[in-house]
């Protein structure tokens, strides 16, 4: 018996026809948007011209699957493991008040966020797109719902903390220039942008070249970690850990409810990014095999380090020094490593390049995924010719983010948005619970226990419920911008255009063929299994 066909969209033949029109003419296959289970082998459309009018290679313009285990695992830990782990690791110790308690949140959190990469290693191995979140609301939920989760990251989420990375990446590697004052701001946007460029340019190239640089600063930022945590083994070892005594471990624990939610709050925030290779599962190897091997690897790891990292802290440094300093690894350096401690702001601006590098990589396929779906200009669903990349989704990510180096307060911008990552991986979940009811015989080459996404979908709502609480003001005003993605996707989707409108974006579509040498990737006829 055949295995049932995922959702379509509804308004799935139009929106094939108008990205017809945007691709110059070229005729778009309207049956293959639809996803299945098990895709049945078929004939492949004709290549699509390059509107150059260079003859095709008899090679498939698609992003090709050069994703390997090894570079799945490294982009989960690099994006993961940014600048807070080695700069501002205080939120947890903050509410927990001691040391004990603060392991014991740094644990919790650890097994929180791995409970919800498994229920993400189903998800991506049932629905085999690219997209992450995005491709999962909308095959659950609906176009208006993904459109307003794209509408949200394209402007605000993706382009904001790539800028904000890349700018405490220029902080470091400026501070030596400055050490008795402040970064001079103008050179540390200057910086920031050229990471920014350069980080684009290296995705550009080849997804191989990606990848290698992501690995090579995972690896970096690893050695970094297990240096500390080396030096706070040392410090246990002479038995002088005030800290970590058994009458000192616990003393001054805060026990209240308040202050449990608001580190785990933290915590759970520090973890981040454990969704990204999701977005790219079309461009893995064997996804069926390396994206849960990638997530079952990587989290481990991830726990393990963090964990260990502030076990090496706290042989050192008091909770109440720790909440109060503005560079945890510096000042943990600076005891340990005497003349070496220059090392350690190189390594948390290695950390941050290459968590720069992974947000980009990802950042590319959402849009590209968006307007491949119709949701966004069919420009950036282009791949080029040669190389196999999104060059122009790259390119437009790189411009927004830099974009952000004219705002004088990122972060006020930022935190109207905390609630709105839990709101879309609870939704995501939540929407894989729907389809084990509704499609109980789709193929599920992973399927975890029920209590794993049902708790995680509830410590989601948790989450979601502490943002508010927190910070009410904030989030409703996220909650009305996130509502300003209505309008757009009604004039920008819905509405008929005419033939003006259609005639410049057909243009300009052109325009982005010559120039960035890229055509629409080549579409397999999809048929539904009967």
């Amino acid at each position: 018996m055949a295995e049932p066909e995922l959702k379509s969209r509804g308004s799935r033949e139009s929106v094939a026809k108008a990205a017809s029109q945007e691709k110059i003419g070229v005729e778009a296959d309207q049956n293959q948007d639809g996803l299945i289970a098990e895709q049945p082998a078929s004939p492949s459309t004709s290549m699509v011209p390059d509107p150059t009018g260079s003859p095709a290679k008899g090679e498939k313009i698609v992003l090709k699957r050069s994703i390997t285990l090894f570079n799945g695992v490294g982009m989960i830990i690099g994006t993961i493991i940014g600048s807070g782990i080695f700069v501002t690791p205080t939120g947890v110790v903050k509410e927990t008040g001691s040391a004990g308690l603060s392991l014991i949140i740094w644990s919790a959190c650890g097994v929180i966020s791995t409970m919800g990469a498994l229920c993400y290693a189903e998800l991506g191995t049932t629905i085999t797109k690219s997209g992450g979140d995005y491709t999962y609301i909308l095959e659950v939920y609906g176009e208006l719902v993904a459109f307003l989760k794209l509408w949200v990251e394209m402007l605000i989420i993706r382009p904001s903390s790539q800028y904000v990375v890349s700018l405490v990446f220029a902080t470091y590697l400026l501070k030596p220039l400055y050490p008795n004052c402040p970064v001079p701001d103008s050179a540390a946007k200057l910086i920031a942008c050229l990471c920014l460029t350069s980080l684009t340019f290296v995705n550009c190239i080849s997804v191989r070249a990606a990848t290698k640089v992501q690995d090579l600063f995972t690896a970096s930022k690893l050695l970094a970690l297990i240096i500390i945590i080396i030096f706070g083994f040392i410090q246990i070892s002479t038995g002088d850990v005030p800290y970590l005594t058994p009458e000192k471990a616990f003393e001054g624990s805060k026990l209240g409810v308040d202050n449990i939610v608001l580190a785990l709050y933290s915590g759970l925030f520090a973890f981040g990014g454990w969704n990204y290779l999701n977005y790219v599962t079309e461009e893995m190897i064997n996804p069926e095999r390396n994206l849960p091997l990638s997530i079952i690897i990587s989290m481990p790891i991830v726990t393990v380090v963090y964990v260990l990292t502030n076990l090496a802290y706290f042989t050192t440094i008091s909770p109440e020094v720790m909440v109060e300093s503005e560079a945890v690894a510096v000042s943990f350096g600076e005891y340990h490593l005497g003349v070496m401690s220059w090392l350690i702001p190189v390594f948390v601006g290695l950390s941050c390049f290459g968590a720069v590098n992974g947000s980009l990589f990802t950042s590319a396929r959402l849009f590209y995924a968006g307007a491949r779906e119709g949701q966004l200009p069919a420009a950036l669903g282009l791949v080029h010719t040669d190389l196999f990349t999104p060059v122009p989704s790259l390119i437009f990510t790189c411009l927004l983010s830099m974009m952000y180096a004219i705002s004088q307060d990122i972060f006020s911008v930022i935190n109207l948005f905390s609630f709105f990552t839990w709101l879309c991986v609870g939704m995501a979940i939540a929407g894989m619970l729907w389809l084990r009811f509704t499609k109980p015989d789709l193929r599920r080459p992973i399927k975890v226990y029920l209590f794993i996404p049902v708790t995680f979908v509830l410590g989601c709502v948790f989450m979601i419920v502490v943002s508010f609480w927190a910070a009410p003001f904030e989030c409703l005003v996220g909650s009305g911008i996130i509502l300003t993605g209505i309008p757009a996707y009604l004039l920008g989707f819905k509405w008929k255009k005419p033939h003006v409108i259609q005639k410049v974006l057909e243009i300009f579509t052109m325009f982005c063929q010559k120039i960035f040498m890229s055509v629409p990737e080549e579409k397999e006829q999809q048929e539904a299994a009967e």
